[in-house]
């Protein structure tokens, strides 16, 4: 037994379509009850009349390339098949995976403490060391404890899976990537040019989950939010009052320390927000969104952090 991803009726016989992956009930197997995100290609003969048996039908007018391959290597049935429409999932296993590696692998098995330069350049963007490029992706899955994790882990469990569904997978991951780099880049760049290379680094997936965020605010601002599950709200008040809580702290009013100041790296939320939002303005009107939202996680959750700062 399954459940419909469109209505979460419970499928003894489901249907999976072959465009987005998704498994539906028979009152949601066509792709236009589901909002399938392929039919915007359904101008590609090989995506309507596909059958799977005959390679002829298959291959007419079939544009040959990378997409091409990668639609084969990630569609159903192939190698990297679980990947689409999951992406949410495998960004949150890859959060705590690194996190097993800062605080027991490092540490335990290589000696490395997280005040130890190998594990500062491995894990942590940082402003004297932006050259070095796997940090500005390492630093967004790091995080600065238990704490930090767990929020970032609650937002991205309920935004990120209905972002996902309803933008693609495709550009799920090149938003989660883009807010993140962009958020982690702005964030360093700050403190160098206010402290300098000296400064605090940052880590976490703070800035990333604020450009989900940001996107889903623009395609349905009054979406129904319930935040702590009891709470309701519409999502531009919880979105924008998250917002006006980081300039107002990274202004120093709250925390007294300013944008490069403190803890929280304020300015990376704004940043991956305004990526978000930005993104949510490029594809609003070709993608639909739900009418409701249940989830527990408060105004904005953790940041980066760590042995600098947290978003």
């Amino acid at each position: 037994m399954a459940t419909c991803d469109q209505c979460g009726a419970h499928e003894n016989l489901p249907y999976q379509c072959r465009r987005c992956g998704n498994s539906f009930c028979a009152e949601h197997r066509l792709p236009e009850n589901h909002d399938c995100p392929g039919l915007s290609e359904w101008n590609d003969p090989s995506g309507v009349f596909d059958s799977g048996f005959d390679a002829s039908v298959q291959n007419t007018g079939r544009t040959s390339g990378s997409d091409g391959v990668l639609d084969r290597i990630t569609g159903t049935g192939g190698p990297l098949g679980y990947f689409r429409g999951n992406m949410s999932y495998v960004f949150l296993g890859a959060m705590w995976l690194t996190f097993a590696l800062q605080f027991f692998v490092f540490p335990i098995l290589l000696g490395a403490s997280p005040r130890s330069s190998l594990w500062q350049a491995v894990f942590v963007l940082s402003p004297g060391h932006i050259e070095y490029v796997w940090t500005w992706i390492t630093s967004m899955f790091a995080h600065g404890g238990f704490t930090h994790i767990a929020f970032n882990s609650i937002a991205l469990y309920f935004f990120g899976p209905v972002v996902e569904r309803y933008l693609d997978t495709k550009r799920f991951t090149a938003l989660f990537f883009g807010a993140g780099i962009v958020a982690g880049l702005a964030q360093v760049f700050s403190t160098l040019l206010t402290v300098g290379p000296f400064g605090a680094g940052v880590v976490g997936a703070s800035g990333a989950i604020m450009g989900v965020l940001g996107v889903l605010t623009v395609l349905n601002p009054n979406l129904k939010v319930y935040l702590y599950f009891i709470i309701p709200m519409p999502l531009w008040v919880l979105t924008f009052g998250f917002a006006a809580f980081s300039i107002i702290a990274g202004f120093g009013v709250a925390a007294g320390a300013g944008l490069t100041g403190g803890n929280v790296a304020h300015l990376a939320h704004l940043a991956g927000l305004l990526v978000g939002l930005l993104y949510g303005v490029r594809v609003k009107g070709r993608v639909g969104v739900p009418s409701s939202l249940q989830f527990g996680r408060g105004g904005g959750g953790g940041g980066m952090g760590g042995p600098g700062r947290r978003f």
